[in-house]
């Protein structure tokens, strides 16, 4: 992969933005996609797979969390972890940002495959899970944040984004009618704020409106969940 220098300029700024538990999970989910891009048996042996992950194979509910399908993929999920790791990590610290972290990424992929258990062909990668967690984590700390969509150019308060994007993922778990990993989206957010309340109970009083649509929204995957396991 070739670079411009203004890329690189860029790139180099961006790490020197982050804290440093951000500049590791950053570099170690570029390293491990860039190898999974040149190597088809390491992305192969690593990626999400339902079929592997029932023979035993359960290393990869997390390595599959480091590999993406392609670059947009990999840029998508680490400019959206750039954005909200300096708030998270800002106020929950270093090991507690790591934990939720990494208990989302768990959280969507267990989800993930207990939703599609029956389909032993499901496969999946992308840091999504995990990045999803610490965006909701970020919606549950600020809900007043203002966040501007590519196709809506208006600010929208991060408690309504939170509220649709759950609805949409719920929606596009009851379709599959696209490729994007949904079950692992609602797993990861569910992940962060639960860890999020763990550490800091008190600010359910900041979200009282979309930690309720969620609870809704977690009743609704569950009937999903049971009706795909029948």
């Amino acid at each position: 992969m070739n670079f411009d220098p203004y890329t690189l300029l860029t790139l180099v700024q961006m790490f020197e933005n982050l804290p440093f538990i951000g500049v590791l999970i950053l570099g170690l989910n570029v390293i491990v996609s860039l190898i999974g891009f040149k190597k088809d048996a390491f992305f192969e042996k690593y990626r999400f797979h339902i079929g592997s992950i029932k023979a035993g194979q359960y290393f990869r509910l997390l390595s599959s969390g480091f590999l993406h399908v392609n670059t947009t993929h990999l840029i998508f999920n680490m400019v959206t972890f750039y954005f909200f790791v300096n708030i998270v990590v800002g106020v929950l610290g270093t090991t507690s940002f790591l934990i939720l972290y990494l208990a989302s990424l768990l959280a969507g992929n267990f989800f993930g495959y207990y939703f599609h258990f029956k389909d032993t062909n499901y496969s999946a990668v992308g840091a999504s899970g995990a990045v999803t967690g610490v965006l909701f984590s970020a919606l549950l700390l600020y809900p007043n944040i203002e966040l501007m969509l590519f196709f809506i150019p208006v600010p929208i308060p991060g408690y309504l984004f939170g509220i649709g994007y759950i609805l949409y993922t719920l929606y596009g778990m009851k379709s599959q009618s696209d490729t994007i990993g949904h079950s692992a989206h609602f797993g990861g957010a569910v992940g962060g704020i639960l860890i999020t309340l763990f550490y800091l109970p008190e600010v359910i009083y900041n979200s009282i409106m979309m930690l309720g649509i969620l609870s809704l929204a977690i009743i609704t995957a569950g009937i999903l969940l049971y009706r795909n396991q029948r």
